[in-house]
Protein backbone atom coordinates (compact mmCIF):
# COMPACT_ATOMS: atom_id res chain seq x y z
CA UNK A 1 0.00 0.00 0.00
CA UNK A 2 1.54 3.31 -0.71
CA UNK A 3 2.03 5.86 2.26
CA UNK A 4 0.68 9.68 2.21
CA UNK A 5 4.18 10.64 0.47
CA UNK A 6 4.17 7.90 -2.38
CA UNK A 7 0.77 9.48 -2.95
CA UNK A 8 2.09 13.34 -3.42
CA UNK A 9 4.80 12.27 -4.92
CA UNK A 10 2.92 10.67 -7.65
CA UNK A 11 0.94 13.83 -8.02
CA UNK A 12 3.79 15.65 -8.95
CA UNK A 13 5.12 13.34 -11.35
CA UNK A 14 2.01 13.27 -12.88
CA UNK A 15 1.35 16.62 -13.14
CA UNK A 16 4.16 19.17 -13.26
CA UNK A 17 6.97 17.92 -15.40
CA UNK A 18 9.12 21.08 -14.38
CA UNK A 19 8.58 20.84 -10.87
CA UNK A 20 9.09 17.32 -10.69
CA UNK A 21 12.63 17.42 -12.67
CA UNK A 22 13.66 20.68 -9.89
CA UNK A 23 12.52 18.40 -7.00
CA UNK A 24 15.21 15.67 -8.12
CA UNK A 25 17.73 17.54 -7.14
CA UNK A 26 16.36 17.77 -3.27
CA UNK A 27 17.56 15.56 -0.70
CA UNK A 28 15.02 12.40 0.08
CA UNK A 29 13.40 14.03 2.47
CA UNK A 30 13.24 17.81 0.91
CA UNK A 31 11.86 16.34 -2.32
CA UNK A 32 8.96 14.29 -0.38
CA UNK A 33 8.18 17.55 1.75
CA UNK A 34 7.80 19.69 -1.99
CA UNK A 35 5.75 16.70 -3.29
CA UNK A 36 3.13 17.16 -0.64
CA UNK A 37 3.62 20.82 -0.89
CA UNK A 38 2.56 20.09 -4.26
CA UNK A 39 -0.17 17.61 -4.13
CA UNK A 40 -2.09 19.84 -1.63
CA UNK A 41 -1.82 22.99 -3.66
CA UNK A 42 -3.16 20.91 -6.89
CA UNK A 43 -5.67 19.11 -5.17
CA UNK A 44 -6.90 22.55 -4.37
CA UNK A 45 -6.54 24.05 -7.86
CA UNK A 46 -8.58 20.61 -9.22
CA UNK A 47 -11.40 20.72 -6.63
CA UNK A 48 -12.22 23.79 -7.90
CA UNK A 49 -11.34 23.50 -11.41
CA UNK A 50 -12.35 19.84 -12.55
CA UNK A 51 -15.68 18.65 -13.85
CA UNK A 52 -17.68 16.92 -10.58
CA UNK A 53 -20.74 16.66 -9.02
CA UNK A 54 -20.21 19.42 -6.29
CA UNK A 55 -20.95 23.49 -7.27
CA UNK A 56 -17.59 25.28 -6.93
CA UNK A 57 -18.79 27.34 -4.19
CA UNK A 58 -19.59 24.21 -2.08
CA UNK A 59 -15.72 22.62 -3.03
CA UNK A 60 -14.72 26.44 -1.76
CA UNK A 61 -16.41 25.76 1.09
CA UNK A 62 -15.21 21.77 1.80
CA UNK A 63 -11.30 23.11 1.40
CA UNK A 64 -11.75 25.72 4.06
CA UNK A 65 -13.31 23.62 6.44
CA UNK A 66 -10.44 20.81 5.41
CA UNK A 67 -8.04 23.31 6.56
CA UNK A 68 -9.76 24.55 9.80
CA UNK A 69 -9.47 20.59 10.32
CA UNK A 70 -5.94 20.03 9.45
CA UNK A 71 -4.62 22.91 11.59
CA UNK A 72 -7.05 21.87 14.16
CA UNK A 73 -4.92 19.01 14.21
CA UNK A 74 -8.12 16.39 13.61
CA UNK A 75 -6.92 13.24 12.42
CA UNK A 76 -6.81 13.12 8.12
CA UNK A 77 -8.19 9.85 6.18
CA UNK A 78 -7.26 11.20 2.66
CA UNK A 79 -3.72 10.92 2.22
CA UNK A 80 -2.85 14.05 0.67
CA UNK A 81 -4.53 15.93 3.68
CA UNK A 82 -2.55 13.76 6.31
CA UNK A 83 0.51 14.20 4.58
CA UNK A 84 0.25 17.89 4.30
CA UNK A 85 -1.30 18.48 8.34
CA UNK A 86 2.49 16.84 9.05
CA UNK A 87 4.51 19.31 6.64
CA UNK A 88 2.76 22.24 8.42
CA UNK A 89 3.09 21.19 11.84
CA UNK A 90 7.01 20.32 11.49
CA UNK A 91 7.87 22.84 9.49
CA UNK A 92 5.37 25.48 11.31
CA UNK A 93 3.68 26.84 7.92
CA UNK A 94 1.67 29.68 9.00
CA UNK A 95 -1.91 28.81 8.42
CA UNK A 96 -2.52 32.31 6.66
CA UNK A 97 -0.23 31.37 3.41
CA UNK A 98 -2.97 28.21 2.46
CA UNK A 99 -6.06 30.28 3.58
CA UNK A 100 -4.73 33.38 0.93
CA UNK A 101 -4.07 30.41 -1.29
CA UNK A 102 -7.72 29.22 -0.95
CA UNK A 103 -8.82 33.02 -1.06
CA UNK A 104 -7.08 32.90 -4.45
CA UNK A 105 -9.29 30.13 -5.63
CA UNK A 106 -12.09 32.25 -4.53
CA UNK A 107 -11.80 34.53 -7.15
CA UNK A 108 -11.79 32.16 -9.96
CA UNK A 109 -14.77 30.89 -8.65
CA UNK A 110 -16.32 34.31 -8.50
CA UNK A 111 -15.19 35.08 -11.87
CA UNK A 112 -13.34 37.64 -11.12
CA UNK A 113 -12.33 40.15 -13.79
CA UNK A 114 -8.70 42.15 -13.48
CA UNK A 115 -8.61 45.78 -14.47
CA UNK A 116 -5.24 46.46 -13.01
CA UNK A 117 -2.00 44.84 -12.97
CA UNK A 118 -2.17 45.46 -9.10
CA UNK A 119 -5.25 43.34 -8.93
CA UNK A 120 -3.71 40.38 -11.16
CA UNK A 121 -0.62 40.63 -8.67
CA UNK A 122 -2.65 40.21 -5.46
CA UNK A 123 -4.15 36.95 -7.56
CA UNK A 124 -0.90 35.99 -8.39
CA UNK A 125 0.47 36.60 -4.59
CA UNK A 126 -2.64 34.53 -3.12
CA UNK A 127 -2.56 31.16 -5.82
CA UNK A 128 1.63 31.19 -6.40
CA UNK A 129 3.76 33.78 -4.11
CA UNK A 130 1.86 31.78 -0.80
CA UNK A 131 3.60 28.97 -2.42
CA UNK A 132 6.91 30.45 -2.72
CA UNK A 133 6.74 31.30 1.19
CA UNK A 134 5.36 28.15 2.10
CA UNK A 135 8.46 26.66 0.86
CA UNK A 136 10.78 28.76 2.56
CA UNK A 137 9.54 27.31 6.02
CA UNK A 138 10.43 23.54 3.88
CA UNK A 139 13.75 24.63 2.55
CA UNK A 140 14.52 26.02 6.29
CA UNK A 141 14.99 29.61 4.95
CA UNK A 142 17.17 31.59 7.80
CA UNK A 143 17.28 35.09 6.45
CA UNK A 144 14.03 36.13 6.94
CA UNK A 145 14.53 39.31 4.31
CA UNK A 146 14.46 36.74 1.56
CA UNK A 147 10.72 36.13 2.32
CA UNK A 148 9.64 38.96 -0.22
CA UNK A 149 12.27 37.18 -2.91
CA UNK A 150 10.35 33.78 -2.78
CA UNK A 151 7.19 35.61 -2.92
CA UNK A 152 8.22 37.08 -6.04
CA UNK A 153 9.25 34.22 -7.26
CA UNK A 154 5.88 32.63 -7.02
CA UNK A 155 4.47 35.83 -8.79
CA UNK A 156 6.51 35.87 -11.59
CA UNK A 157 5.83 31.85 -12.42
CA UNK A 158 2.37 32.92 -12.01
CA UNK A 159 2.40 35.79 -14.14
CA UNK A 160 4.14 33.07 -16.99
CA UNK A 161 1.70 30.66 -16.61
CA UNK A 162 -1.19 33.55 -16.70
CA UNK A 163 0.73 34.28 -20.33
CA UNK A 164 1.13 30.40 -21.72
CA UNK A 165 -2.60 29.55 -21.00
CA UNK A 166 -4.74 33.01 -22.42
CA UNK A 167 -5.95 30.30 -25.00
CA UNK A 168 -6.81 27.36 -22.45
CA UNK A 169 -8.28 29.76 -19.60
CA UNK A 170 -10.57 31.54 -22.22
CA UNK A 171 -11.91 28.24 -23.31
CA UNK A 172 -12.79 27.98 -19.26
CA UNK A 173 -14.70 31.35 -19.47
CA UNK A 174 -12.09 33.05 -17.12
CA UNK A 175 -9.60 35.84 -18.28
CA UNK A 176 -6.74 36.97 -16.77
CA UNK A 177 -5.24 39.64 -19.20
CA UNK A 178 -5.90 43.27 -17.03
CA UNK A 179 -8.00 45.35 -18.75
CA UNK A 180 -5.51 49.10 -18.73
CA UNK A 181 -2.78 46.34 -20.22
CA UNK A 182 -4.93 46.01 -23.60
CA UNK A 183 -4.70 48.55 -25.97
CA UNK A 184 -6.98 51.31 -27.37
CA UNK A 185 -5.19 51.41 -30.63
CA UNK A 186 -5.11 47.41 -31.12
CA UNK A 187 -7.82 45.12 -31.52
CA UNK A 188 -8.13 41.47 -31.41
CA UNK A 189 -4.86 38.98 -31.29
CA UNK A 190 -2.57 42.57 -31.79
CA UNK A 191 -4.10 43.88 -28.11
CA UNK A 192 -3.68 40.59 -27.06
CA UNK A 193 -0.02 40.05 -27.74
CA UNK A 194 0.76 44.05 -26.40
CA UNK A 195 -0.68 42.78 -22.76
CA UNK A 196 1.63 39.99 -22.96
CA UNK A 197 4.73 41.84 -23.82
CA UNK A 198 3.49 43.77 -20.46
CA UNK A 199 3.02 40.73 -18.19
CA UNK A 200 6.04 38.99 -19.20
CA UNK A 201 8.11 42.20 -18.87
CA UNK A 202 6.75 42.23 -14.93
CA UNK A 203 7.70 38.85 -14.91
CA UNK A 204 10.95 39.28 -15.77
CA UNK A 205 11.36 41.80 -12.73
CA UNK A 206 9.88 39.82 -10.67
CA UNK A 207 11.84 37.27 -11.54
CA UNK A 208 15.51 38.84 -11.29
CA UNK A 209 14.27 39.61 -7.82
CA UNK A 210 13.84 36.68 -6.93
CA UNK A 211 17.26 35.61 -8.23
CA UNK A 212 19.01 38.07 -4.76
CA UNK A 213 17.06 35.83 -2.31
CA UNK A 214 18.28 32.27 -3.80
CA UNK A 215 21.28 32.39 -2.08
CA UNK A 216 19.57 32.74 1.26
CA UNK A 217 18.54 28.73 1.02
CA UNK A 218 20.63 26.14 1.99
CA UNK A 219 22.96 24.79 -1.20
CA UNK A 220 20.79 22.08 -2.14
CA UNK A 221 17.27 23.86 -1.97
CA UNK A 222 18.84 26.94 -3.65
CA UNK A 223 19.72 24.38 -6.51
CA UNK A 224 16.60 23.45 -7.20
CA UNK A 225 14.89 26.34 -7.00
CA UNK A 226 17.33 28.48 -9.44
CA UNK A 227 16.44 25.33 -11.70
CA UNK A 228 12.80 26.03 -11.38
CA UNK A 229 13.07 29.24 -11.67
CA UNK A 230 15.29 28.88 -15.02
CA UNK A 231 12.65 26.11 -16.68
CA UNK A 232 10.05 28.58 -15.89
CA UNK A 233 11.23 31.59 -17.12
CA UNK A 234 12.51 30.13 -20.16
CA UNK A 235 8.45 29.39 -21.03
CA UNK A 236 8.51 33.21 -21.26
CA UNK A 237 11.11 33.38 -23.69
CA UNK A 238 9.79 31.16 -25.72
CA UNK A 239 6.46 33.06 -25.92
CA UNK A 240 8.43 36.61 -27.02
CA UNK A 241 10.24 34.64 -29.43
CA UNK A 242 7.01 33.15 -31.25
CA UNK A 243 5.95 36.74 -31.74
CA UNK A 244 3.20 36.55 -28.62
CA UNK A 245 1.17 34.01 -30.68
CA UNK A 246 -0.45 32.29 -27.52
CA UNK A 247 -3.77 31.98 -29.24
CA UNK A 248 -1.62 29.33 -31.50
CA UNK A 249 -1.83 26.68 -28.69
CA UNK A 250 -0.05 25.72 -25.73
CA UNK A 251 3.88 27.10 -25.21
CA UNK A 252 6.34 23.91 -24.58
CA UNK A 253 10.17 23.85 -23.49
CA UNK A 254 12.00 20.80 -25.28
CA UNK A 255 13.63 18.19 -23.03
CA UNK A 256 16.76 18.83 -24.40
CA UNK A 257 16.73 22.32 -23.39
CA UNK A 258 15.41 22.12 -19.63
CA UNK A 259 18.15 19.44 -19.46
CA UNK A 260 20.34 22.24 -20.29
CA UNK A 261 18.74 24.63 -17.79
CA UNK A 262 19.43 22.70 -15.38
CA UNK A 263 22.80 22.27 -16.35
CA UNK A 264 22.85 26.02 -16.29
CA UNK A 265 21.67 25.78 -12.77
CA UNK A 266 24.02 23.90 -11.12
CA UNK A 267 26.99 25.63 -12.60
CA UNK A 268 25.67 28.91 -10.91
CA UNK A 269 25.12 26.67 -7.59
CA UNK A 270 28.86 25.97 -7.74
CA UNK A 271 29.93 29.40 -8.83
CA UNK A 272 28.61 30.77 -5.55
CA UNK A 273 29.78 28.22 -3.13
CA UNK A 274 33.01 30.25 -1.94
CA UNK A 275 30.48 32.85 -1.53
CA UNK A 276 28.80 30.60 1.12
CA UNK A 277 31.25 29.76 3.39
CA UNK A 278 31.27 33.45 4.17
CA UNK A 279 27.56 34.27 4.86
CA UNK A 280 26.19 31.67 6.73
CA UNK A 281 23.34 33.20 8.80
CA UNK A 282 21.84 32.00 12.25
CA UNK A 283 18.37 30.81 12.02
CA UNK A 284 15.78 33.06 12.18
CA UNK A 285 11.85 33.05 13.53
CA UNK A 286 9.84 34.11 10.15
CA UNK A 287 7.54 36.64 10.43
CA UNK A 288 4.32 35.53 8.24
CA UNK A 289 4.00 38.15 4.92
CA UNK A 290 1.16 39.19 3.27
CA UNK A 291 0.64 40.85 0.02
CA UNK A 292 1.32 44.31 0.77
CA UNK A 293 4.60 43.32 2.20
CA UNK A 294 5.58 42.27 -1.20
CA UNK A 295 3.98 44.11 -4.04
CA UNK A 296 4.48 47.98 -4.11
CA UNK A 297 3.97 49.32 -7.32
Amino acid sequence: MNSPVDTCRAVLERHSKSFALAARLLSKEEGEDVAVLYAWCRRADDTIDLPGVEAPRNALARLEHELDRVYAGEPQREPVLSAFQRLVKTKRIPEEYPRALLRGLAMDVAGVRYTTLEELLRYCFNVAGTVGLMSCHVFGLTDARALERAAHLGIAMQLTNVSRDVLEDSRNGRVYLPERLLSTRQAGSRAIRDALAKLLDAAEQYYRSADLGIRALPWRPALAVRAARLLYSAIGRRIRANGYDVLRGRTVVTGARKLMLVGCALVLALLELPARWFSRAAPAQLPTVRFSDVVRL
